[in-house]
């Protein structure tokens, strides 16, 4: 069971005025597989994600391909199918909710479950009140709702009518942090709770990182990755999801210089840096990127304080700047052997500890294992 997407949706513009007809302005050509996971399909404003989600809810037709959700054709190009949006069994939760102001919650949720009798209806809305822990507001609109509540009940009318497959556009981003919090773990319960596809859109790095079985990264109308959020935020494949994911650290121009087979590294220059790396095989000689998560390296105490560590991947460096972003600390360093300036992300404790400062020397440690080439 899952879903199995294929297809291509264009969308055309007109040509200049000395020029007559259309012309292509953009194509999303969407190809990827689930089972009954939470995906999160991740990337910029523009690079396909909500055009994705419209096509396999209907409200969009695809131009070309296949879309399968269950075994269950929804669309077919060569076959002529195309199921209208009322005969898909999908639940589709907006960014704006999308509730009716006329109606009190109970009647939202209630709003999809055309041909239940009375009492099966009653009986779904109950439950879907208890599963989304909003009891008590059935007789509430709208108007009288908070934010995170409007959402819950949009969630809660989406699932009542048992669908195959759950679309949510970015659902949480005009929510405060704990609000989102709460309900990205409800999400996360409720998906392992029913066992259907959810496809969940979001630009928040965090969210997706935490909520995703797999991320599937956009960009430009194409499928640039797909993976574990570890495969993604860590091994991430080219330079698009590498820039997406918040790699800060990403250094053009560099070269293999040596290559250990029976290590399983190679030795990167990057300037004057020898940094090593793990990596398959890989040609001597090979132009490359590289780079390193802000997290991922480790700053040193400063120089002189008896240390006195001269390792593999430990360089001299001074620190430009300290930031502050509350639950930890961002060090931008330039690097001796190296013109660009490099970030490390610290717990608050680290500094508070070492004392470090704008100006001061430190030495910042790269794990090989950590380090991305691409």
């Amino acid at each position: 069971m899952g879903i199995r997407v294929d297809f291509r949706k264009r969308y055309y513009r007109k040509k200049s005025d000395k020029k007559k007809g259309i012309e292509a302005a953009f194509t999303l050509d969407a190809k990827f597989e689930m089972g009954d996971e939470l995906v999160v399909l991740f990337g910029r404003s523009g690079s396909g994600k909500t055009t994705a989600l419209q096509c396999i809810s209907g409200l969009l037709e695809p131009n070309g391909g296949k879309i399968i959700v269950n075994d269950r054709v929804y669309f077919d190009c060569h076959k002529r199918i195309n199921l209208p949006v009322q005969e898909r069994s999908l639940g589709y939760v907006f960014q704006n909710y999308a509730l009716f102001p006329h109606m009190d919650v109970k009647k939202n949720i209630a709003y999809g479950l055309k041909g239940w009798s009375d009492g099966e209806k009653e009986s779904r809305v109950n439950e879907m009140l208890q599963l989304l822990h909003i009891e008590g507001l059935e007789d509430n609109y709208p108007s009288q709702l908070s934010g995170g509540q409007k959402q819950r009940v949009a969630l809660a009318r989406a699932l009542a009518p048992k669908p195959d497959i759950l679309l949510l556009d970015e659902p949480f981003s005009a929510l405060d942090m704990v609000v989102r919090l709460n309900l990205r773990d409800k999400i996360k319960e409720i998906q392992r709770e029913l066992g259907i596809p959810v496809l969940f859109i979001t630009h928040n790095h965090v969210e997706a990182f935490t909520i995703a079985d797999k991320i599937i990264v956009f960009h430009d109308g194409r499928v640039q990755q797909l993976g574990t959020p570890e495969d993604v935020f860590y091994h991430p494949k080219n330079h698009h999801v590498a820039e997406l994911v918040g790699m800060s650290n990403l250094f053009r121009n560099a070269i293999v210089k040596e290559v250990d087979p029976a290590s399983g590294t190679i030795v990167v220059q990057s300037e004057e840096m020898l940094v090593r790396a793990e990596h398959p095989a890989i040609e001597k000689g090979t132009k490359i990127s590289w780079g390193i998560r802000p997290e991922n390296l480790r700053v040193l105490r400063k120089i002189g304080d008896g240390t006195g560590m001269q390792d593999e991947n430990i360089f001299d460096a001074t620190v430009k700047s300290i930031v502050n972003k509350g639950s930890s600390k961002v060090i931008v360093l330039k690097i001796k052997e190296h013109s660009n300036l490099i970030i490390a992300e610290v717990a608050n404790q680290f500094l508070e500890n070492t004392k470090l400062e704008a100006g001061d020397k430190c030495r910042v440690a790269i794990d090989k294992s950590r380090v991305v080439v691409i």
